[in-house]
């Protein structure tokens, strides 16, 4: 998964970014250094210079992202009233984004999204060994993962395309990985994510998006309010350490059936052993279908009534709530705090740890084929 941005300091810099970047559309930089030190989300970080790009649409709507892990800033939309409201979580700077265990704010993730077990596969009689970043496990693509690169930008209105490439050997993935992200704000409020990717060695990859939603506005407080839909028959079980047991279990007659749209919090503290594990809810649900013209999940806010529907082409989606989400900083846009809850996550992908799972769909690719996948996540206020 409000105030409105206009409260926060998050507006003028938005502003700035806007008037040395967005305003250039066919280039990542700008030839102006002046008042560059004087917004948060312009730096240099590994050579390579980061800026906050603005998509704007017809309705007024706004998603902000910069190049820096090519993370989501903001998400301005409209709410009941048409006031616009940001229902995005995030950072005044690029400085934030960067310190140790920042939670992946909005960051797009690979090479591989979500958990790998004990961050070891095998492909092609080789077995590889990634960096472990999550306990025994390797998440999000380890401590080397996409969220930490400066991504190669360019705008044309609406879309921002970004590039990466991404080395054999990087974080213990193999084969050069050529990644290419674009995110289009289209005139119906919908933020629609194309991925490809190619690959000059046969890898692994799983590429998604990590926003945090609060659809009450970031920093508003709980989410377990927001009534949430996914059509999904099934789900993945997990272990003690949120790694998939291969199984694929039924939903049905358990706290996991959000087929019918339901309160988040409704069932969250039932004796279930999967939702200890989890802390809450933080699992791949199998979709009914991922033919991207057919929601595959529904939030609504009660307070905004603001309502986000999810497309995809990817066949399992992630729900977390935030349940590792602790306030203790007030470190959020605005200086707001960020507590337990107050936030959900709707990360599209293939399953978690499918490299170590034969009955879970393949995220093998090898060279001369294209991966591809796309995600929107449309907003109305009906």
């Amino acid at each position: 998964m409000k105030s409105q941005i206009f409260k926060s300091i998050l507006f003028p810099a938005i502003c700035l970014a806007v008037a040395f970047t967005a305003c250039n559309s066919n280039s990542s930089t700008s030839n102006n250094d002046e008042g560059k030190d004087d917004s948060p989300y312009i730096a240099s970080i590994d050579g390579k210079e980061v800026q906050l790009y603005t998509l704007k649409n017809k309705n007024g709507a706004s998603v902000s992202i910069t190049n820096y892990g090519g993370r989501v800033v903001s998400i301005l939309v409209p709410d009941k009233d048409n006031k616009m409201v940001d229902v995005a979580l995030g950072y005044d700077s690029v400085k934030s984004y960067q310190k140790e265990g920042e939670p992946f704010f909005g960051a797009l993730i690979g090479r591989y999204g979500n958990r790998i077990g004990k961050g070891r596969f095998t492909l092609e009689g080789k077995q590889y060994q990634l960096q472990l970043n999550n306990g025994p496990n390797t998440l999000h693509g380890g401590n080397d993962g996409f969220f930490s690169k400066v991504w190669d930008a360019k705008q044309d209105g609406q879309k921002l395309e970004l590039s990466y490439v991404s080395k054999d050997g990087e974080a213990g993935y193999p084969g050069t990985l050529n990644v290419k992200v674009v995110y289009t704000l289209t005139d119906d409020n919908g933020l629609q994510i194309d991925y490809t990717a190619t690959t000059d060695k046969t890898t692994v990859v799983n590429l998604t998006n990590h926003t945090y939603f609060n659809l009450s506005g970031e920093g508003s407080g709980t989410i377990l309010d927001h009534e949430l839909m996914i059509a999904a028959d099934a789900y993945t079980p997990v272990d003690s350490t949120l790694i998939p047991t291969g199984k694929i279990a039924p939903v049905k007659g358990t706290a996991f059936d959000f087929n019918v749209a339901k309160a988040i919090g409704r069932d969250i503290e039932q004796a279930d052993e999967q939702l200890k594990f989890g802390k809450g809810y933080d699992h791949n649900f199998a979709l009914v279908e991922n033919n991207g013209k057919t929601p595959v999940a529904t939030v609504k806010s009660p307070v905004t009534g603001i309502t986000m529907e999810v497309y995809t082409t990817e066949p399992g989606l992630q729900f977390y709530c935030g349940n590792f989400m602790t306030g203790i900083d007030k470190d959020g846009k605005g200086g707001k705090s960020y507590p337990h809850r107050s936030a959900f996550c709707l990360e599209t992908q293939h399953f978690p740890d499918a490299p170590n799972q034969p009955n879970f769909a393949s995220t093998v690719l090898k060279p001369g084929e294209t991966y591809t996948t796309s995600t929107t996540y449309k907003f109305l206020n009906k």
